[in-house]
């Protein structure tokens, strides 16, 4: 019997992230993955003025910035009651869209498949197509994708006057208004790059490729369009069987995406979303209705002060504690939904809003690693649309108000939160003011559902679990890992709040 415990550098990747696995007989039997850098954004909020969060906070991440400006936002406006006018919401979506779009071009095209054109891959059929594609700072489609996704947050900066870390929304609305130079501008970048989408990644009409709601239907276009982008990403994860591994929990959570400016006039906590909320119950299969009093944080196996059990975020504390002797290791908490790992991202966001070709490949296959890469290039496809129609609905009420008055945005004291779908899945804000300034501020990221450690009852969070099992054919050279991490798109930036110590392998290139 052989057992080896390694330690990997994930790079290419937002932050410091490390894997300590158990190898035994060639097969992962144990996990811990260790976000190895404290930050402690919850501690720098602490006795400063609520707005002060607008400046703070979107500088938590320099891929995710309007996510975390608009959390922080929705935060302020739950507190104070504070309305929002229909514009000022669809300039939001818009810009939180693009972000999104632009993130998951660089995450597929940048990260992702930089791993088919590792040596492993020489004798492969396709491995001099995806060098020709994806070998970073050379592939066609790398560079094509760092260009675009470059000039599309743009559309950010139009109404932020820069990206990242931009602090364009307020309560109540937002700075600049949809005007027709705005509006042009927008369609102009958007065009360009649903052309490219087109033609260089899915080979088909927009429209078309969206049409497509079975894997039936799917597997037929791929068929057809073998040469496209996506058929290519497809055809080499499936070659190596990335739709057979990486499953982790089954349990999906969603905060839902982007409010519906129809519904302007409610509360950001029972505002409409335009793609729905909810928690996929994988023991059950059903969707239930989302309540974010079920979100509790585990810090057993965390640097940070202990407490026990799990805590809602309004009574959560984040107080650094590090033991490296012991047998806590990592600054990431460790999130539960209803006492369950779950798992959040596009994929999660698909199947809760029932997005019928992902629901169908899933149905089919089950949440393997290929599918959550998938998922959000599908995602991709569903935004450029959406974010035509946003700017359709600008142009059509050139002069909607997109910002309440001044004296309407005093916030109390109190406590609120604001919950959004960045790039990476669900993130959420909760604040508590006493006195007019900051006591108590909680940050919960994508990143921290999924890369969590153990809870206080042992189970594993959901990277670890999706390793467990996992048959490695060379543990000095794990390119398995940097598949299945990479298909949920880490950021450990905006998710830890040095350490290192033996042997540590840095995964190519």
């Amino acid at each position: 019997m052989s057992k080896r415990i390694i330690q990997i550098d994930l790079n290419r990747v937002e932050g410091d992230l490390d894997f300590q696995l158990e190898i035994e007989n060639g097969k992962v039997v144990d996990a811990r993955c260790i976000g190895s850098m404290y930050r402690g954004f919850e501690q720098i909020m602490i006795g400063r003025k609520p707005k002060d969060s607008l400046v703070i906070t979107p500088r938590i991440c320099g891929i995710c910035g309007t996510a975390q400006l608009n959390a922080a936002v929705l935060a302020l406006e739950q507190l104070g009651g504070i309305p929002v006018p229909p514009a000022a919401i669809r300039i939001r979506n818009l810009c939180l869209m693009a972000e999104t779009v632009q993130s998951d071009l660089r995450q597929s095209f940048l990260f992702f498949t930089a791993d088919f054109c590792h040596p492993k891959y020489a004798g492969r059929a396709f491995y001099q197509q995806a060098r020709s594609a994806f070998l970073p700072f050379q592939g066609s489609i790398y560079r094509d994708a760092l260009e675009h996704s470059r000039h599309t947050v743009e559309i950010v900066a139009l109404f932020g006057g820069q990206w990242p870390h931009s602090s364009y929304m307020l309560p109540g609305g937002v700075t600049t208004p949809a005007d027709n130079r705005h509006i042009i501008d927008c369609l102009s970048i958007l065009n360009k790059l649903t052309r490219w989408f087109e033609q260089r990644v899915i080979g088909i009409d927009l429209d078309a490729w969206l049409a497509l709601a079975s894997a039936e239907e799917f597997f037929n276009w791929l068929d057809a369009h073998p040469d496209s982008t996506v058929g290519l990403l497809t055809t080499m994860s499936r070659a190596i069987g990335l739709h057979n591994v990486g499953f982790g929990t089954p349990h999906m959570l969603s905060y839902g995406s982007y409010d519906d400016p129809a519904d302007a006039g409610a509360l950001p906590s029972q505002r409409k979303r335009l793609f729905r909320s909810g928690f996929l119950n994988g023991d059950t299969g059903g969707i239930e209705a989302f309540e974010q009093a079920g979100i509790t944080e585990h810090v057993r196996y965390s640097w940070f002060q202990p407490y026990q059990g799990g805590r809602h975020p309004f009574k959560g504390q984040t107080i650094p504690d590090y033991q490296p002797h012991s047998d806590r290791y990592t600054w990431c908490k460790a999130p539960r939904y209803q006492d369950k790992v779950v798992q959040t991202g596009p994929l999660a966001d698909a199947l809760i809003d029932g997005e019928a070709l992902i629901c169908s490949l899933y149905q089919a296959e089950g949440g393997n690693a290929w599918l959550r890469q998938f998922a959000r290039l599908r995602r991709t496809a569903r935004l450029l649309r959406q974010m035509r129609e946003t700017l359709h609905e600008l142009a059509a009420r050139p002069n909607d108000p997109h910002m309440i008055p001044p004296d309407r945005q005093d916030i109390p004291d109190g406590e609120g939160f604001g919950l959004v779908t960045a790039a990476r899945g669900a993130l959420g804000h909760w604040l508590q003011v006493t006195d007019g300034v900051v006591s108590r501020y909680q940050v919960v990221t994508p990143t921290a559902w999924n890369a969590s450690p153990k809870d206080s009852e042992g189970r594993h969070g959901h990277w670890e679990s999706s390793l467990l099992g996992l048959t490695v054919d060379n543990p000095d050279d794990p390119v398995e890992i940097g598949h299945i991490i990479r298909s949920h798109d880490p950021c450990l930036v905006c998710t830890v709040h040095v350490l290192d110590t033996g042997k540590r392998i840095t995964l190519w290139p």
